[in-house]
């Protein structure tokens, strides 16, 4: 695609960035077959191809509308587009520094500048996230029935373990939302890997991954929480940590980036890629691992295991998780449309509820039609967001490997 910048962007390194992806584009539409956004919406500027053609002519200087910002913020930024794509565009990449011109240049109304920021101040800081939830887990009663079943149920935090004289220690990020909302998922975590001669180990003043922030376009604050989580994790990695696992695929696809996010941070430009080399998510250690202690905790049981986007998209692990369950006893239910998005997206199931919530209930009618009698996932917030309007329970794939083995 022949691109000529304005010069507000000529010679900078976004628009060198921006117009490298916008030359690669063919304009061919291929991708607007597996955009969910375009399929529910049918408005070619709510696919890939249209979405292109507005950051086009934003960076060839056209004044960007909150039309334009309407279109974006529509955007799940699943990156199923980018499996698509015949001509390798990143447009996930584009979608971010278009994004944060337009954050600059159209004025967002008083109240969506409220609810993102406060999303990024409450989520984001698992103390303040805990305090809210457990305030409106209290009273609920007073909520109508759609807004309550959207507050994640109480779990147990579960007990963490250790290998028993096991030398293999990897580092785990403890997250945000994750850690509050569904702790047990680090800790089943814990407990798998230390029965597989593993320790995880989790590194004091590590917290969020900074996606959040990162995709609110909230650059600056991102790069904070990724500068954090190196500096918690560098003492660890020098003593020998030998990956880092992130339980959560949204996060990991995060910390994979933080060598690219942060190179031209010159105190942390090593140290991030570095930190991206070894960041791991739990399936690429055990699909290498001899994982007869487990045994057979499936025992038959039906299981539709949901493919978060970050997973598939994001970290290209798609059939993976599938593969180990099936290993372990369980029967995968087959899934139709397993590239499609749930509408969960990080912050998307608050800020664009309605098409959120069109894109989850056809999620779950796929999910539910092999009549699995759970349903599995590898990310917090596509947990969350099924669990809100599922008819059967919905758990991280890791709870399915923590169960008492059978021989």
């Amino acid at each position: 695609m022949e691109t000529h910048l304005a010069p507000e962007f000529a010679g900078t390194a976004i628009g060198q960035e921006a117009e490298a992806i916008l030359r690669t584009c063919v304009h061919c539409g291929f991708c607007t077959a597996t955009c969910p956004t375009y399929q529910l919406l049918g408005d070619e500027l709510d696919g890939p191809r249209g979405r292109i053609y507005l950051l086009k002519q934003v960076f060839e200087g056209v004044a960007p509308s909150r039309i334009t910002q309407q279109h974006l913020d529509r955007c799940l930024t699943c990156r199923s587009c980018e499996t698509t794509c015949p001509s390798g565009v990143h447009y996930s990449r584009l979608a971010d520094l278009g994004r944060g011109v337009l954050e600059a240049k159209v004025a967002r109304p008083l109240t969506e500048r409220i609810v993102r920021w406060g999303l990024r101040k409450v989520v984001a800081e698992p103390r303040r996230f805990g305090f809210i939830l457990s305030l409106a887990r209290a009273v609920s009663f007073l909520m109508p029935p759609t807004l309550r079943r959207k507050l994640p149920q109480p779990r147990p935090a579960g007990v963490w373990a250790e290998a028993a004289g096991g030398t293999r220690r990897v580092l785990v990020l403890e997250g945000c939302a994750q850690s509050v909302a569904t702790p047990l998922t680090n800790a089943a975590a814990a407990r798998v890997f230390a029965r597989l001669g593993i320790s995880l180990v989790r590194a004091e003043g590590a917290g969020c991954c900074g996606a959040l922030a990162h995709h609110l376009s909230a650059e600056d604050e991102a790069l904070a929480y990724m500068r954090r989580n190196i500096d918690a994790w560098w003492p660890h990695i020098e003593r020998g940590a030998e990956a880092i696992v992130v339980t959560a695929s949204g996060c990991g696809a995060q910390v994979k980036d933080y060598g690219a996010l942060l190179r031209h941070d010159a105190a942390y430009a090593d140290k991030a890629a570095r930190v991206s080399a070894l960041a791991r998510d739990p399936v690429e250690l055990l699909a290498g691992l001899d994982l007869a202690p487990l045994g057979q905790p499936g025992q038959g049981k039906r299981v539709a295991f949901h493919t978060p986007c970050t997973l598939n998209h994001g970290l290209k692990l798609n059939g993976q998780v599938e593969d180990i369950l099936a290993r372990l006893g369980y029967v995968l239910a087959p899934v139709r449309d397993g590239h499609l998005c749930c509408g969960s997206a990080g912050s998307y199931s608050v800020l664009q509820p309605e098409i959120s919530t069109r894109l989850r209930d056809n999620k779950l009618a796929a999910l539910s039609g092999g009549e699995p009698e759970i349903i599995a996932t590898a990310n917090v917030g596509c947990q969350l967001h099924l669990e809100s309007g599922a008819d059967r329970p919905v758990v991280h794939w890791l709870e399915l490997l923590d169960r008492p083995a059978s021989h």
